[in-house]
């Protein structure tokens, strides 16, 4: 049964190499990642960079599989999750993702989005870390807590059309919008859940919103002590033990 994995902003697929070694370490071998357009892979003609959007998307990459799937998400990549298991839970055998916070109703966006979802600031903000020299960029990841070697390798694809995604994915996602998502989620029969609860994580909204919205969706609680947004770097060995575990 493969294991799928989605990532988020501003990131590509090279985000899971470390969590990936780890669960090969524990014979999990079926692992697929996928990326998002505009995040790593190309913007087909047409395409909506919007929360509805990237729902379909997701939903279209799962049924070209043709079996049920575990599925992971990382920052947007787990509201993606989400917007998948409020449409078509039957498309997955369980779900496993991070920032659970967001979708409590007393959620309230991080600077950036704030900064993102509002015209001509957002413009402004996008040009200030999205097109820049990949050696700068990179840099610039590394204050975030990402390691060197995978900054670097995520660099080249924070371009204009990334910026440019992040735009119209965030302006979509403007409140109360990702609050309906978990309203609707809370009424919902789902498979069964895990959530990364990183302790350091200042885009999820407090621990209380995280362990509400965890018990609203039935998914259990994966806690890591000390870590932050990125912890599938240093939390890769404990993210995959309690994957394994999930999915046994």
């Amino acid at each position: 049964m493969p294991k799928v994995f989605v990532h988020g902003n501003p990131e590509n697929n090279k985000l899971w190499t470390v969590l990936f070694d780890e669960l090969r370490k524990r014979d999990i071998e079926d692992l697929v990642a996928l990326s998002p357009p505009g995040f790593g892979a190309p913007v087909p003609d047409g395409f909506e960079a919007t929360q509805t959007g990237y729902r379909s998307w997701l939903i279209d990459k799962i049924e070209q599989l043709n079996c049920k799937v575990d599925l992971v998400g990382h920052d947007w990549g787990a509201l993606h999750v989400y917007g998948l298991l409020a449409e078509r839970p039957d498309l997955i055998r369980t779900w496993a993702a991070d920032v659970v916070g967001i979708l409590h109703p007393d959620y309230v966006w991080h600077d950036h989005a704030q900064a993102w979802q509002t015209p001509g600031i957002g413009e402004e903000a996008v040009k200030e870390m999205f097109g820049l020299p990949p050696a700068e960029t990179a840099a610039m990841l590394t204050t975030f807590d990402i390691p060197i070697e995978h900054a670097k390798e995520m660099a080249p694809d924070m371009d204009v059309t990334m910026g440019e995604c992040v735009l119209s994915l965030y302006r979509s996602a403007a409140q109360p919008e990702v609050a309906k998502l978990g309203q609707k989620l809370a009424t919902l029969e789902k498979p069964p859940g895990l959530v990364f609860l990183a302790t350091e994580d200042p885009f999820t909204g407090t621990h209380a919103m995280c362990e509400s919205m965890a018990e609203l969706l039935g998914g259990k609680i994966c806690r890591l002590e000390g870590l932050g947004h990125w912890w599938m770097f240093a939390g890769a060995p404990a993210a995959a033990e309690a994957l394994v575990s999930h999915w046994e």
